[in-house]
């Protein structure tokens, strides 16, 4: 295995979700090739305990590393939240994942200091994006809240119209965004195909950070420190795994990446 500047990104997700991070990678990286694991035998990992999303995530990572990654991300919240140290410990390759990227992004656009983050339960209830948000800006004011409706609106392309408008306007209320708040991180991967209904719904005084955006960039500024960014305008190959059979993740990704995908290999994960 080489690990070069030719290698691959690997990226992996619980999901279909992740594909929106893939889709950030592409458009910031287009001359790099990817592998793309989404793990649909087992999602959601929100809901799951920290010891089993690990051992997931440490299953898509070897399975990832066979195809001769040179830089792994994490697109999954929850596995970025829970999995990161055990992935770092295990792979001799840059492991990059999606909240500390989010959590720096807010902390420069915020001119009050005051930031709210929306995710899956499990991602707020594990204190990650508070705990990164406080190291980026020791001031921070921080609100959170679970929002678990939207990820089967984003899955069903319920995005616009009235029925995601409501529950937009439920989730959004209440108190998360009073006082000065004036940044949302959108802490899913699922979230950004929602943005325009949470935008209408928070304001123009309220700015959305995309961690999937931040990722990328934080992706591109780790490969040039290290020398691995491909240069050349090679054949891009994009590979897609699935442990689950594909045509759903075909049908749903399409929405996700905002392009047909070219096929999906179903794999087993060997879980420890």
């Amino acid at each position: 295995m080489r690990h070069g500047r030719h290698a691959a990104i690997g990226v992996f997700d619980s999901g279909v979700g992740g594909l929106t991070v893939l889709k950030a990678i592409m458009d910031r990286l287009p001359l790099e090739s990817t592998v793309y694991l989404g793990d649909t035998a087992r999602v959601p990992y929100g809901t799951k305990s920290g010891e089993v999303v690990t051992r997931y995530s440490l299953a898509n990572a070897h399975a990832l590393f066979e195809y001769d990654i040179k830089a792994l991300v994490v697109a999954c919240n929850t596995a970025s939240a829970v999995a990161l140290p055990a992935l770092e410990r295990e792979l001799p390759i840059p492991v990059i994942g999606v909240i500390i990227p989010g959590a720096e992004a807010a902390a420069k656009v915020t001119r009050t200091g005051k930031v709210a983050v929306i995710g899956t339960p499990g991602t707020i209830a594990s204190g990650a994006y508070q705990a990164a948000l406080k190291v980026a800006a020791p001031s921070m004011e921080v609100h959170t809240r679970a929002c678990p409706l939207f990820v089967p609106l984003a899955e069903e392309g319920w995005t616009e119209g009235d029925v995601p408008r409501l529950v937009a306007e439920k989730y959004l209320g209440a108190g998360l965004l009073d006082g000065d708040v004036d940044t949302l991180v959108l802490g899913c991967t699922h979230y950004p195909l929602l943005s325009s209904i949470i935008q209408a719904v928070v304001g123009p005084r309220v700015t959305l950070v995309d961690s999937a955006i931040a990722t990328a960039e934080r992706l591109a500024t780790v490969l040039r420190e290290r020398d691995l960014e491909r240069l050349e305008p090679t054949p891009v190959e994009r590979h897609y795994l699935v442990t689950d059979t594909p045509a759903r993740f075909l049908e749903v990704g399409a929405r996700f990446l905002g392009q047909p995908l070219s096929g999906a290999r179903q794999i087993d994960l060997h879980v420890k």
